[in-house]
């Protein structure tokens, strides 16, 4: 698929890690999606609750606020954005999908960054979460959500 065909998105991303955050930003605008970063889970509250993102992805292990807890003020928001939870721990805690609560669960590996990559596209292209306030305008910050919005 070319970098063309794909859908665009507007990615939250979260680390306390600036390298680690740093290098998933570059990858990510490198194939086409508008990327903005928080080094921490309430900072990465903080911009959610006045910005309209499609897809947050967090690191889990945080100091302060971890991404489980972000991912929850998410859920509770009733909005359309979909999560993506990385961790290096993900196995060893046994975090899956309905566990965390997150869309995808991505352990942190030398297979990482094409799953990030498949989670995204993947992610993009699904109809909004069911429940989430997608019928009119959004709650707080702006404007609609692209999510549902193809190519």
């Amino acid at each position: 698929m070319k970098q063309d065909d794909l859908p665009s998105a507007r990615i939250l991303l979260v680390d306390d890690n600036r390298h680690g955050l740093t290098a998933r930003r570059l990858i990510l605008v490198d194939h086409g999606y508008e990327v903005e970063t928080a080094l921490s889970g309430e900072e990465a509250w903080e911009i959610f609750q006045t910005s309209r993102f499609d897809i947050v992805v967090t690191d889990l292990r945080m100091s302060g606020m971890d991404g489980l807890e972000l991912i929850r003020r998410i859920r509770a928001a009733d909005v359309p954005t979909r999560t993506i939870l990385l961790s290096g721990f993900a196995g060893c805690l046994g975090l899956n999908e309905q566990s965390a609560g997150a869309d995808e669960v991505i352990t942190k590996s030398n297979r990482e960054v094409n799953e990030l990559l498949r989670a995204v596209r993947k992610l993009t292209v699904r109809p909004p979460r069911r429940g989430a306030g997608s019928q009119g305008p959004p709650g707080k910050g702006g404007a609609k959500s692209r999510t549902a919005q193809v190519g």
